[in-house]
């Protein structure tokens, strides 16, 4: 389960996030590549836009479901 603590500092603000425990693997920018990103710096992934759509919000659930390592959390 994702960390809240544990916050990607990049992540926009609002209910989807991911943590610093993200293991760079592109699961969820191929899944949702309108809303995470990578840091090419650090090699993780961020939040770059919350879904506002049924549609977007869940691309990003299944996201989240995908991830192999829950390093994307929900705080809705």
């Amino acid at each position: 389960m994702a960390d809240p603590i544990q916050k990607a500092p990049e992540n926009v603000s609002g209910r989807y996030y991911v943590d610093l425990t993200c293991i760079d693997c592109d699961l969820c920018r191929e899944t949702a590549p309108a809303h995470f990103v990578r840091n090419n710096d650090d090699g993780h992934t961020f939040v770059v836009k919350q879904p506002k759509s049924p549609d977007e919000e869940a691309a990003c659930h299944l996201a989240l479901l995908e991830c192999p390592v829950e390093a994307i959390g929900d705080d809705g």
